[in-house]
């Protein structure tokens, strides 16, 4: 019936009470009886869950990684080098050379499917979390908050503007999946999960998590390009290999020129160019930054987990590196800048402040005037399960804190309200109309009643009469401007203003013709009833957060629809503002003011603006186009459904866990689970932390390229024997990627991130000061291992074999001196805080055990020979060096000006 929209099986069912009385639901009461009630309705119809498609297993991410273009390369360099030493060693030490390259890269495929798998894992857990939406439904006639999966056919379930609609049923006809644009109702569900019409198109997709976030992207092109350079430079030694070799001015072991023409065999030849290839496979090895990738899906997949417990919820993975890179920040007031927790601290009854006993200086008529117009015009209600205990008030906050007034301030009886009067038309609050309208019916007199409520100086300029405490009604003619000054002081001490209205009609309207509806309850001649004022105090820690940001080079602005003496108080209190009250021109305005600018006005004074008051969701999402335009990385906060515009616009939309519409939170990036500005600035923080995380093991990782190319390079030009051979820079390749990955994906965010400018657009992914860093650690290391290479036998007087095993165990020691000196790009001190760090220093030591049973037990596998004591000492002493080298480099200044990294790799390399 609900899937086909049929009318007349509704209708033969006797319609939703009907259909109630069949499922055992009191319309009013909603489900009455014990939790084993519900329990056997979920056996009978089933739960409001739909079927996953199943997980995939770890081979299919073994196949996944194997798509890789890198891995591809890697297998066809271990094909050739099993080939080359095969041909050159025999089948024996010919395995051992080409084996150790496949196990090698068959590694890296497994560590990357883990990676993935974990990433996966990941998502999965946080979809739970973001699909798990709050549903308000009526139980045993008590309002209540349950999850969206504890739904059950029969609930009575409460929609409202922004909500998911949680299953199907009637109110007729709705479906699950489905957004509340405007209204609200209750609805009685009759089917769920995968019964209903969402469930069904859910149980048939797969989500898709193979996304490519904008650094995956510049990572993706920076090891293009790199690649790009080792395949030159393979070629170019190819060439200069084979012109030396055929001109003869290369000779064998025994001294001998190796091609003499035509004396030369065939067989002599074939081998000497299957060594000149081997060289060029070697070089396109080095160069091939394997753990890049890598050290993004664990960077980003940790980052997220230890944003879920800072009470952010990362629903796109873009948005985790993006954030880091904010320039300005748009937030909300409403429980974003402040508590969220609404109390009436003020009421004008006409021109006369009342400080209490409210319902004791009211006239009987102006009370009950009061009592109709807060409790039948309002989306919010109140259980009370007792005549003694506390009445249960649900709805949004200001909502809350009027309905409480009411019952206890004015004794208003919700119940009582509701059987003695009919509602015959509602007109629903939104952002852009500010206020909310209702037409009654009271049943002993038969009189209809109109009411308004909303943002004082909007119901003010509705009314022409006001009505004082006696209950006589007055003219405002005169009394306006006193009225407007009123609101205009409550509004300087951080008020929100609400005013009431009324007016009586005698028109028999057709309430179905809602155009006519409106013209006749939306026309003027209101009468003022009174005005309250709402405090919503200001979160304790949102003035740092604020002063954190603007030390942080990143702009907040606030954007608000209270009017402007409101947003400059409270933008005052939360440091938006400066606390001197000085306030320059065009740094406060009205949302009208700014919509009306031309375009070239708005370009021009956009960046001033600091604070937004009177603002509707279009405004926020012009002012958002606006900095975008002007190249400003844009944050912006919002958990309105019409606020789902500047959330898809921003680079990174920040939607409200708990006050955020379903709308607001399917169009953010990240959805903010507390409501609280602190927790935007810890993702601001977190979001600089995991750029800063990538680019140290950037850093690290091409200090390791750079120096192995240039020592292969100039090894293989200069016809030496290649002093790495493939096997063993696989290893480094795979030690230095996967557990240099973990050490520093893994460190958290410091003070420090919040004391450097923002990135923004089109600073380069390797700065300068990286540059600075990682030429300085391989000129060193070249300098080192070249000595090495071509005086290590007789300074150290051993054999060709140890030398080529110093070499390596320096290259590799090296590395590891060099993981901490990445821990901080600027900072003197790379140790401050290690002592925490378990697992940096836990993954350190494995690299050591690694590289000493590399050296010292897999020599046949690893073509290395046992050190002595001292030899190992003479490494870790030249390794050591790179300390106070670091600690060097970091004094010399650099300039700001970038310059083009890929130029400067093919500079180097030339």
């Amino acid at each position: 019936m609900v899937k086909d929209k049929n009318l007349s099986a509704f209708t033969e069912f006797g319609g939703v009470e009907g259909v109630a009385n069949i499922l055992g639901t009191i319309p009013e009461k909603g489900i009455t009886g014990s939790h084993d009630d519900v329990a056997k309705r979920i056996q009978v119809f089933g739960s409001n869950t739909y079927q996953r498609p199943p997980p995939k297993f770890f081979l299919s991410f073994v196949v996944e990684a194997f798509n890789d273009t890198t891995i591809l390369i890697l297998l066809v360099c271990a094909g050739l080098s099993l080939g080359f030493g095969i041909k050159e060693h025999g089948p024996g030490e010919g395995w051992y050379e080409g084996g150790s390259i496949f196990v090698a890269v068959f590694l890296v495929v497994v560590v990357t499917a883990l990676s993935n798998i974990r990433q996966e894992r990941q998502f999965d857990k946080l979809s739970k979390i973001s699909n798990d939406i709050k549903v308000e439904v009526v139980r045993n006639g008590r309002p209540q908050q349950i999850s969206i999966f504890d739904v059950v056919v029969g609930d009575i379930a409460s929609l409202k503007i922004g909500d998911q609609i949680p299953a199907d049923g009637l109110s007729p006809f709705l479906l699950s999946g489905a957004k509340v644009v405007d209204g609200y109702a209750q609805m009685l569900v009759t089917s769920v999960g995968t019964n209903t019409a969402w469930g069904e198109m859910m149980s048939s997709i797969s989500r898709d998590t193979n996304e490519r976030t904008p650094l995956q992207a510049r990572l993706d092109k920076l090891t293009s390009s790199v690649g790009r350079v080792g395949l030159r430079v393979a070629f170019l030694v190819v060439r200069v290999l084979l012109f030396r070799y055929l001109t003869g001015n290369t000779q064998d072991n025994e001294g001998n020129t190796e091609f003499q023409g035509s004396k030369t065999g065939i067989n002599d030849i074939f081998n000497a160019v299957v060594r000149i290839v081997a060289a060029a496979v070697t070089i396109v090895v080095v160069v091939i930054p394997v753990g890049l990738p890598l050290v993004v899906t664990l960077t980003l997949a940790y980052s997220m987990k230890r944003m879920m417990a800072d009470h952010a919820m990362v629903r796109k993975l873009s948005a985790c590196e993006t954030m880091g890179s904010a320039t300005v920040i748009c937030t909300d007031k409403t429980g974003t800048l402040t508590l969220n927790q609404m109390r009436v601290t003020k009421f004008w009854l006409g021109l006369q402040n009342l400080a209490e006993k409210f319902s004791n200086a009211m006239a009987p008529k102006v009370l009950e005037l009061f009592q109709q117009g807060v409790g039948l015009n309002t989306t919010g209600s109140i259980y009370k399960s007792s005549s003694i205990s506390e009445p249960e008030i649900s709805g949004s906050p200001t909502e809350k804190a009027i309905l409480l007034w009411a019952v206890s301030d004015l004794g208003m009886d919700m119940d009582e309200l509701k059987r003695t009067h009919e509602v015959l038309h509602v007109e629903t609050f939104n952002s852009e109309k500010k206020r909310s309208g209702v037409a009654i019916r009271k049943e002993n007199n038969n009189t209809v009643h109109v009411h308004w409520k909303g943002a004082a100086e909007i119901i003010l300029a509705m009314c022409s009469n006001y009505i004082d405490n006696n209950g006589i009604e007055k003219s405002l003619d005169e009394e306006r401007s006193k009225l407007e000054n009123i609101i205009e002081g409550m509004a300087a001490s951080s008020l929100r203003c609400i005013a009431f209205a009324h007016k009586q009609i005698s028109e028999d309207i057709d309430y179905n013709d809602k155009e006519k509806a409106h013209q006749i309850l939306g026309k003027d001649g209101l009468t003022l009833l009174g005005i309250v004022g709402l405090k919503d105090p200001c979160r304790p820690d949102v003035k740092e957060a604020v002063e954190m940001c603007k030390h942080a080079g990143v702009s907040v602005k606030m954007i608000t629809c209270d009017n402007i003496f409101t947003a400059k108080a409270i933008a005052t209190e939360c440091g938006i503002l400066d606390f001197d009250g000085d306030v320059s021109a065009g740094e406060v305005v009205e949302g009208v003011e700014f919509r009306n600018y031309s375009e070239e006005e708005r370009m021009e004074r956009v960046e001033k603006i600091r604070v937004m008051a009177r603002s509707s969701p279009l405004d926020k999402h012009l002012m958002v186009q606006c900095l975008k335009k002007k190249g400003h990385v844009v944050a912006v906060t919002g958990d309105g459904t019409n606020d789902a515009p500047a959330l898809k616009e921003a680079d990174i939309g920040l939607s409200m866990g708990i006050q955020g519409t379903e709308v607001a939170k399917e169009n953010s990036d990240i959805v903010i689970l507390d409501d609280n500005f602190s927790s935007v600035v810890t993702v601001l923080r977190w979001g600089r932390c995991v750029y800063n995380n990538i680019q140290k093991f950037i850093q690290f990782r091409l200090t390791v390229n750079v120096t192995a190319l240039v020592i292969n390079f100039i090894a293989a030009v200069t016809w030496r024997d290649v002093p790495l051979t493939t096997g063993q820079l696989l290893w480094v390749n795979l030690i230095m990627d996967t557990l240099g990955a973990l050490a520093l994906a893994r460190e958290r965010p410091t003070k420090e991130l919040m004391e450097k400018k923002a990135v923004g657009r089109t600073e380069p992914l390797i700065t300068n000061i990286m540059w600075r860093n990682l030429l300085a650690q391989a000129l060193f290391q070249i300098v080192v291992l070249l000595v090495l290479q071509f005086n290590g036998e007789s300074i150290f007087n051993v054999r060709k074999e140890v030398k080529d095993t110093l070499i390596f165990n320096t290259f590799v020691l090296c590395q590891v001196f060099n993981e901490f000196n990445s821990r901080s790009m600027e900072k003197l001190n790379v140790f401050r805080g290690l002592h925490r760090n378990h697992l940096f220093l836990g993954i350190v030591g494995i690299t050591i055990v690694v590289q000493v049973v590399m050296v010292e037990l897999l020599r046949k596998f690893a073509d290395t020979e046992r050190l002595t004591w001292e030899q190992w000492g003479i490494c870790i002493g030249i390794a050591a060096v790179s300390w106070p080298i670091a600690l060097i480099t970091k004094l010399i200044p650099v300039s700001d000006t970038p310059f083009n990294h890929v130029k400067c790799v093919k500079l180097l390399v030339s």
